[in-house]
């Protein structure tokens, strides 16, 4: 998506209307993984064909415009780099941050996120890299409940950004809402305990992953290309955002999977407390009340909240597991296979890291999976 920023203006546009409808209050400039290592890393010509700075400076003028037809902040955005996991120094990590904040600024974002990070260390750094710019700071790790890839709590965590300065703390991506919540509950608990008073958010995933290990959904068989049978329905979104704002998050959101209906939900539920519903609400029945409206009676009893609220909605595969089998590879800082190179991998590298696999994990992973009990 980052280099959509550059190539794709319609399509980026676009898609920051369709949230902007649903009732997002922030457009997230989509500069994800838009460092200048990341974007040269193993094949990756995005660097040098497009640049850095032109990838980050479109992507803010974009989500900069569309904030501008409604009422919306913009956010830029900063995550974890591939020279934190060759074992960079702090000064060459910073240093690739500061080339996407050199452009945040010019373009005048009303703040940073620094987000998907799995190292604390390495978030501290980015945040005090972004405290430079003078721009609130929220700060964002893509852990959950066991904590980060160093063995440090999700408590700790927590804490730990909130004395690096950032204004705004929580987690984002890789797990579940209601697991990202549970680990929320953790951060939080340990906030209180160390009496430091921050605002929370919180940006989960929008598929159903309580089969996943440390690293997330990542390391599930079906990351990236085969995770559709886990989406999650607008009424679990729900769900989610009233749990998260009982808690004391004031910044809901979503992160992968998440898709404009997602958001609507999350406002639809949380309109009294907002004042408001959302544009993409007006011909929107809340609840399925426009069912009232069907043809066959037994579809019209579906139109309440009672109904959809307690659904338990079936996957349509007969023949597929409930659960997977994560890799769980532990391969994280420090590992020779997350160095990064300029070189794009080759077909042997893929042979060798497929090697590993099977010796690692003994299944293939389209076998890999844990059948529902009957």
């Amino acid at each position: 998506m980052s280099r959509g920023n550059v190539k794709g203006e319609f399509t980026v546009r676009q898609l920051h209307r369709e949230f902007l409808r649903a009732g997002s209050t922030v457009m997230q400039a989509f500069t994800f993984y838009a460092s200048d290592d990341k974007l040269a890393n193993r094949g990756n010509e995005a660097s040098q064909k497009l640049t850095c700075a032109a990838i980050n400076e479109a992507a803010c003028e974009l989500a900069r415009e569309v904030a501008d037809e409604g009422d919306a902040l913009v956010a830029g955005g900063i995550s974890q780099t591939p020279t934190y996991l060759s074992g960079g120094s702090k000064e060459e990590v910073q240093a690739q941050y500061k080339q996407q904040l050199d452009q945040f600024v010019k373009c005048g974002v009303d703040f940073l996120i620094c987000e998907y990070f799995e190292h604390i260390e390495e978030l501290e750094w980015a945040i005090e890299e972004s405290l430079k710019t003078g721009m609130a700071v929220c700060a964002n790790m893509c852990i959950g409940p066991e904590g980060d890839l160093h063995n440090v709590s999700v408590g700790e965590c927590g804490v730990r950004m909130a004395r690096a300065g950032a204004h705004v703390v929580g987690l984002n991506c890789h797990f579940d809402p209601m697991t990202t919540l549970d680990a929320m509950q953790l951060m939080k608990d340990a906030l209180d305990e160390a009496n430091l008073k921050v605002h929370l958010m919180c940006q989960p995933l929008a598929f159903n992953t309580p089969d996943v290990s440390k690293q997330g959904f990542i390391d599930l068989p079906e990351f990236p290309f085969g995770l559709e049978p886990r989406i999650l329905t607008r009424w679990d979104m729900h769900a989610y955002a009233r749990r998260a704002y009982d808690m004391g998050v004031r910044y809901i959101g979503g992160c992968c999977g998440f898709e404009p209906y997602h958001i609507r939900a999350v406002s639809e539920e949380l309109s009294k407390e907002i004042g408001k519903l959302p544009e993409g609400s007006k011909k929107h029945d809340p609840w399925g009340t426009g069912l009232k409206m069907h043809t066959k009676p037994w579809v019209r009893a579906r139109a309440s909240r009672n109904y959809w609220e307690v659904l338990q909605p079936a996957s349509g595969r007969p023949f597929a597991p409930s659960l997977s089998k994560p890799d769980a590879w532990g391969v994280t800082k420090g590992s020779e296979m997350l160095k990064q190179q300029t070189a794009r991998t080759k077909d042997e590298d893929i042979s060798k890291l497929q090697e590993y696999r099977h010796t690692h994990s003994g299944k293939c992973p389209t076998r890999h999976g844990i059948a529902a009990a009957s």
